[in-house]
């Protein structure tokens, strides 16, 4: 353990940064060091790790508050001794909740209910990357990410294998006892954690070597996400009970999925709706043309019409993006881009005069317009 770096350095936050500082330091470096983003590398991989590791005790305001006291032995149950009581940084005997509890048990503070009752766990979050067409149709994507579950090996009861708690005799199993505290009011009852079982309300004596008695260790786990049509950019997935294990069979925490949508060399998305760029010869803007346009559902025909302008804009209907929950889809829009002949011969560019000549001020009515209001500006 002496060897772990700090968690708000591994986030690149300061100490005193807010939770909203602190999820963006992480998305940022999740999907900076995601397995997806660099197939096989080693140490990306473990940096990943670190980065969820980090959020996942700096994000929670409990255990933030016990690491900026006490350091990673605040946190981690496996620092220091090992074993019921090793992982407080007073060695054993001393519960870090009591801190709290001792100020607070008994007059509507933290601890109220007895602490070896079913807790939900805590939500973990992991992000995936997809392509623009996977976005638009919808995919399914394995996503790899780390959590705290249910130890194997004790299967959460925190006992050596042959082995059972016990119920702790000095609290009667409730974790919880009363203490009578006289007053100038008379005598006060007030609750506290119980010392001989730490407020779990259980006694190990052979503790799993495992979990060193925590009854839950930290893995990495795969989980199939079933992506939809339409989803958007930094959109987020929940997958419910796939985050960390519950404490006393309480239910497990949520999957949080961050989706990262590539950009695409041909599409761009407004919305629903899908947007490109369509280069035309100057021939074909000035004839008309049947042109191939590419959409999301293959190429389609479509028939640009004579004397067709730059910057002209043509919809497909229903070419877009599918709506979320299945309430059709946008359209596609496609932009005319005339290009323009660079290099001519002698003879292309004495036919391209001869075509000055002739056409006339009707095909350049723009043209005629901008001059006269030009010549009224100046006459004005």
């Amino acid at each position: 353990m002496a060897d772990k770096r700090d968690y708000y350095e591994v986030l690149g936050v300061n100490k005193g940064a807010s939770d909203d500082e602190i999820k963006k330091a992480f998305r940022q470096s999740a999907k900076k060091y995601h397995p997806d983003l660099h197939p096989g590398d080693k140490e990306c991989e473990e940096k990943f790790k670190e980065v969820n590791e980090a959020y996942e005790v700096l994000s929670d305001k409990d255990k933030r508050a016990r690491y900026d006291q006490f350091g990673h032995a605040g946190v981690d149950p496996n620092y220091g001794a090992g074993g019921p009581g090793g992982g407080s940084p007073f060695g054993g005997g001393i519960d870090l909740d009591d801190i709290f509890s001792s100020f607070f048990g008994g007059f509507g503070g933290r601890r109220q209910n007895s602490s070896n009752m079913p807790q939900r766990g805590s939500d973990v979050e992991a992000s995936v990357t997809i392509t623009f067409e996977e976005a638009a149709k919808g995919c399914k994507k394995t996503i790899t990410y780390n959590s705290v579950s249910t130890c194997d090996a004790c299967h959460g009861t925190g006992a050596a294998e042959g082995s059972q708690p016990k119920t702790c005799s000095a609290c009667g199993g409730s974790g919880r006892v009363t203490i009578n505290q006289r007053s100038p009011f008379g005598v006060i009852q007030t609750q506290r954690s119980c010392d001989a079982c730490h407020g779990t309300g259980k006694l190990i004596d052979n503790p799993c070597r495992k979990c060193s008695g925590s009854g839950r260790q930290r893995k990495s786990r795969t989980v199939d996400v079933t992506i939809p049509a339409g989803i958007k950019d930094q959109q987020i997935l929940n997958v419910s009970g796939h985050g960390n294990a519950g404490y006393n069979g309480g239910p497990a925490g949520d999957l949080h999925v961050f989706v990262n949508v590539r950009t695409h060399s041909l599409f761009e998305r407004r919305g629903d709706d899908v947007w490109c760029d369509l280069p035309i010869t100057l021939t074909q803007a000035v004839l008309g043309a049947e042109v191939v346009v590419p959409t999301l559902d293959g190429k389609v025909k479509y028939s640009i019409h004579e004397g067709t302008q730059p910057n002209d804009v043509f919809k497909l209907k229903g070419r877009g993006i599918p709506r979320l929950g299945g309430r059709g889809r946008g359209d596609q829009y496609v932009r005319i881009v005339v290009e323009i002949p660079k290099s001519l011969n002698n003879r292309q560019k004495e036919l391209i005069r001869e075509f000055e000549r002739t056409a006339g001020e009707k095909n350049y009515a723009k043209n005629k317009s901008f001059f006269e209001k030009l010549k009224n500006f100046f006459n004005d």
